[in-house]
């Protein structure tokens, strides 16, 4: 008999619980410690309120699961499925895919644990995908083999508004945000495997929006074995500005006819390092 197989990931894959509900997988919620009180993503802190907090300037500070949430979400769904494919966000971003690495290794292989460097819209479509490899028969260890082995098959570019919270958060030096505030610069990040790295600086959000499609469209052509809608699924994320995102999907549209386009808020545990008004562009092959 086929095994039961469920899959799970985390809130920052962009999946809400009500989604979760629908798509028939489980979502684990980030916690946030905010001004020294204890929050769950999308079930005790809305975009809306997290933004609020975030622009009053209040102490922001994401952190990993505990090691009991997860063993009590792992425990529960093992009662009813015979193995789990676990999609935690990218290792380089966070702690928390090795944690629970370590704590799978308690579950003699019935939890397989996925490090395939995702994050947000391409962490999304990891969860469905599994969902897709399920159906064909696959089980969980054969899975998490399938999508390691695909993980550099996707690419995230992000253009931020504010250099404020990169700065805060540490994630890059006082100097090079002094600069990009004084020039009034958008810097467009990429986010290839593990690392969230610099990629280009725009001067202008029209200029920004064009060097991300321009290289979204690159590594379609040169990556993924070309720019074609049968090949390639494509992404747009954004943080706190729909209005921006909705007019950003529009020009993606304008310059990939015949996609459909994926549209997310970004997870909140990556909006708290780049601030709100951030806009991306993914794209991830299709297995």
């Amino acid at each position: 008999m086929a095994k039961k197989i469920a899959v799970i990931t985390d809130s920052n894959s962009g999946i809400t619980q009500s989604q979760a509900k629908e798509y028939g997988i489980y979502v684990l919620p980030m916690p946030f410690m905010i001004d020294d009180e204890t929050y769950y993503e999308d079930i005790t802190l809305t975009q809306d309120a997290f933004y609020e907090r975030l622009s009053s300037g209040a102490d922001v500070i994401t952190s990993q699961p505990s090691p009991d949430a997860i063993l009590k979400m792992w425990d529960e769904v093992l009662e009813e499925y015979d193995e789990i494919v676990h999609i935690p966000m990218s290792s380089g971003l966070s702690g928390s895919c090795q944690s629970a690495m370590m704590l799978a290794e308690e579950y003699d292989g019935k939890v397989q644990v996925v490090n395939n460097q995702r994050i947000s819209v391409t962490q999304r479509q990891s969860a469905l995908d599994a969902l897709a490899l399920i159906e064909r028969g696959m089980d969980a260890a054969q899975i998490k083999q399938f999508l390691e082995e695909d993980k550099f098959n996707s690419s995230i570019y992000i253009m931020l508004d504010t250099l404020y919270y990169l700065k805060k958060g540490g994630r890059i030096t006082p100097a090079a945000a002094a600069l990009g505030t004084i020039l009034r610069l958008k810097p467009v990040l990429q986010i290839q495997g593990d690392k969230l790295d610099a990629f280009a600086k725009a001067r202008t959000v029209s200029q920004g929006k064009s060097i991300m499609i321009n290289a979204i469209r690159g590594d379609m052509d040169k990556r993924f074995g070309g720019v074609s809608p049968e090949n390639i699924w494509l992404q747009i994320a954004y943080t706190y500005d729909l209005d921006a995102a909705n007019q950003l999907k529009k020009e993606v549209l304008e310059a990939f006819p015949g996609f459909d386009v994926h549209m997310d808020p970004l997870s909140l545990s990556v909006a708290c390092h780049i601030g709100p008004g951030a806009l991306a562009v993914a794209c991830c092959k299709k297995i």
